[in-house]
């Protein structure tokens, strides 16, 4: 194993492709059909020994990049000097609540306008409307037919759309299935990834235009053919700049539609970075500021902004006139977090609900601290592991689930241990259900914390969760980065909490994993439950979730900047300054009486006081 590597990218290395395809997780990020790796690197000086073995590389910003290597040479490639760190991809989740919820609600949300003060600032003369900034959607897409998405005289207001998940093709080819398109628009349909990268496609606003004038949808959808199958995208980027309901209704879009690695459906790492640092270098070439809205997370990681993506979207704030808005997820209620310290709460049970056909669970601990875990089956089996100090790989049969067990080290980025266990079936489609327990014995106790995290309730079947939850430190991946602006969710029909949003710390109350001493996340809460935005139908549906509260937040940030950089008010307010001038205008919300706190942050989005006019 190799220091360089990251534990989930060992314990992948050590395992057997056929076992690895049977989990959730280990396997993202692996291309079967070349058997090569996608990875993400961080490294110094240039990459340029790595072409020279033929390596594929994407230099990202800021020293990141992603390479792609054959599985028999990621080890040697890791101890090549200039590469600093190395980690796998992992899947990232939509922040959106089950539509189950606006069911049983009769209500929509009132105006987010009024409830986020937001109509003061608009409604003035002279208003403002986001003319000027440049807001980018990284997502599933965007329906950009829609008038929501145009300027009054039907052209588009997106400059740039990438889609990730098409093939770059020519006209020119004789197996184009675009043969009985005109030679008139052969210019249009010329597609190629956006300079500097090797996938998707990019749409420039002229290629939309010409689209948009076509009388027939399907010679529309032939020169510019992305979708957004989901809708996700279209309400996200509707609710932060929508020219009928959106927030910041005149500023410039730039969409990604993230890359789908699998069946699944769902962006990982890769796709994300690689759209991150696109928009940067667009909001450079285009000399405009930039609000970046992030409305997905995944629950991997230790939770205190040390993996590479949190590290890298840090980085990326710095770059030119940036601010990231990044939804806390939807967390809080799933019972997927639970902590405690090993002298009051040494045994932790898991509840497996059926059908389930595999299930990883993270240990994260001290260092310092040391411990012996035992593990005991639903069916009464127990099995004892060695002293949680040594990093080494176990695998134990469980009834009819296998399991396997890596013991982690700190890495260059985090003090704390991970310990990770990955359960799959030996025979049949599911792992064992009923009641686990995993049995924590100390040897060595400094601190005595420990906190488990189970993946995303998007990804785990209903009923699968730990019997004594813990909702705190609850936030998703990577909303926990320093340098975000980490938005929770409010319910404004009773002005109240929303208890599905993603808790977090208040002044760096979590004893372990906090970046930076006096760290609040989320920094405040939106409104997130049943918000108005476009469908993929032509009319608007409510919409529930912290994917819905961010780009609420994301508008306002155009809002902000719009009056401080275009207007020549301020021409620093990006970046950390949006976050304290947000925070300080923040106001209570019902039930919260001290501020900040884990839960709603500095309070609830207020426009109006948090612009210093």
């Amino acid at each position: 194993m190799s220091q360089k590597l990251e534990n989930l990218l060992n314990l992948a290395l050590e395992t057997p492709e056929e076992t690895r395809r049977l989990t959730d997780s280990l396997n993202v990020g692996f291309d079967a059909g070349n058997k090569s790796w996608e990875l993400i690197v961080k490294y110094n000086g240039t990459l340029d020994r790595l072409k020279a073995f033929g390596i594929l590389t994407e230099p990202l910003i800021a020293g990141y990049a992603i390479l792609t290597v054959p599985e028999n040479q990621v080890e040697a490639i890791a101890g090549l000097p200039e590469i600093e760190y190395v980690e796998k991809p992992k899947r990232y989740y939509y922040n959106e609540e089950s539509s189950l919820r606006d069911e049983l609600r009769t209500c929509v949300e009132p105006d987010i306008g009024a409830s986020s003060c937001i109509l003061p600032v608009t409604l003035r003369e002279p208003g403002l409307s986001g003319k000027g900034v440049l807001i980018a959607v990284l997502d599933s897409g965007i329906d950009y037919s829609r008038q929501d998405f145009r300027n009054p005289d039907g052209t588009t207001r997106i400059l740039c759309l990438w889609d990730q998940t098409l093939q770059p093709s020519s006209p020119a080819s004789e197996d184009t299935p675009f043969s009985n398109i005109p030679a008139a628009f052969h210019d249009a349909l010329l597609r190629r990834p956006p300079e500097g990268f090797l996938l998707g496609v990019e749409f420039n606003s002229s290629q939309i235009n010409t689209a948009l004038s076509q009388s027939s949808p399907i010679v529309s959808l032939s020169l510019v053919p992305s979708i957004d199958a989901s809708g996700h995208g279209t309400a996200v980027a509707g609710i932060a700049a929508s020219g009928a309901t959106g927030v910041a209704p005149e500023s410039s879009l730039l969409i990604v539609k993230l890359g789908l690695p699998d069946e699944d459906g769902f962006p990982s790492t890769t796709e994300i970075m690689r759209g991150v640092t696109y928009a940067v270098r667009k909001a450079l070439e285009f000399n405009m500021p930039l609000v970046i809205n992030l409305s997905f997370g995944n629950s991997y990681g230790a939770h205190n902004g040390s993996s590479l993506l949190e590290r890298f979207l840090d980085n990326a704030s710095e770059i030119g006139r940036t601010t990231i808005c990044v939804g806390s997820g939807n967390e809080g209620n799933s019972s997927g977090h639970a902590q405690g310290n090993v002298i009051q709460n040494p045994v932790t049970e898991l509840t497996v609900a059926n059908y389930e056909r595999s299930l990883s669970i993270q240990l994260w601990k001290h260092y310092a601290d040391v411990y012996r875990i035992s593990l005991r089956s639903p069916g009464g089996i127990t099995r004892k592991l060695p002293d949680t100090l040594s990093p080494e790989k176990y695998t134990l049969r469980m009834e009819d689930t296998e399991i396997l067990i890596y013991l982690g080290e700190p890495t260059p980025y985090s003090v704390d241990q991970e310990i990770y266990f990955e359960l799959f079936p030996v025979s049949g489609p599911y792992i064992n259900s009923g009641i686990w327990q995993i049995i924590i014995e100390p040897i060595k106790t400094v601190a005595g914390e420990y906190h488990f995290y189970l993946p995303v309730s998007a990804a785990r079947s209903i009923g699968t969760g730990f019997s004594n939850p813990t909702p705190d430190i609850t936030l998703t991946i990577p909303s926990t980065a320093a340098r975000v602006i980490t938005v929770g969710a409010y319910d404004s029909s009773y002005d109240s909490y929303a208890d599905f949003s993603g808790r977090g710390y208040a002044n760096a109350g979590r004893a372990i994993g906090i970046l930076n001493a006096g760290l609040t996340k989320p920094d405040l809460v939106a409104p997130g439950v049943n918000v108005l935005a476009p469908d993929l139908y032509g009319g608007y549906l409510p919409v529930t979730g912290t994917s819905f509260a961010a780009p609420i937040v994301s508008g306002c940030a155009a809002l902000m900047m719009e009056w401080g950089i275009v207007n020549s008010n301020d021409p620093f307010l990006y970046g950390e300054k949006v976050k304290a001038y947000l925070r300080g205008g923040a106001r209570p919300i019902r039930g919260e009486n001290i501020y900040p706190n884990n839960r709603a942050g500095f309070g609830a989005l207020c426009l109006r006081d948090s612009l210093p006019l």
